[in-house]
């Protein structure tokens, strides 16, 4: 078992379009140029790109100039923002079946630890609303 990287993936390439985007006379860049810094398939920055989207994060353009842009300004970008838009599980899951409910451990335990789990998701995320877009791009590039 292992951790997402799904909010590293997208917070590196919002940063990146951070940069970018801003140089470019339509605002606009490929998910196959976002792949590139992000080093990655292309089709993994889409399946990001589309969840993004779908959070108000950033817009798509179809046709000859086919592209995205941010849809907000990076400062107003979180990280919280981010990992809502792109984890649709809980940090940490309970058990992906019902333990044994003839067992007193196993009838107790869910509600004892989905309450200590949401307390520290609720903590991580308040530390990620401290830390925007364009304060993770300010300090990769200083």
């Amino acid at each position: 078992m292992s951790v997402s990287s799904r909010t590293t993936v997208a917070a590196h390439a919002l940063a990146w379009m951070a940069l970018v985007c801003p140089k470019r006379p339509d605002g606009i860049v490929t998910s196959d140029q976002i792949a590139d810094s992000v080093n990655t398939n292309p089709v993994v920055i889409r399946r990001t790109l589309g969840s993004l989207r779908a959070a108000g994060l950033v817009d798509s353009q179809r046709g000859p100039r086919a592209g995205w842009r941010l849809s907000r300004a990076p400062e107003s970008i979180t990280l919280a923002d981010v990992y809502m838009a792109v984890e649709p599980e809980p940090l940490i899951a309970l058990h992906s079946t019902p333990p044994n409910q003839l067992c007193p451990v196993g009838r107790g335990i869910p509600p004892v630890l989905r309450k200590a789990y949401n307390r520290a998701e609720e903590s991580m995320k308040a530390e990620l609303s401290a830390v925007t877009v364009a304060d993770v791009l300010r300090e990769t590039m200083a």
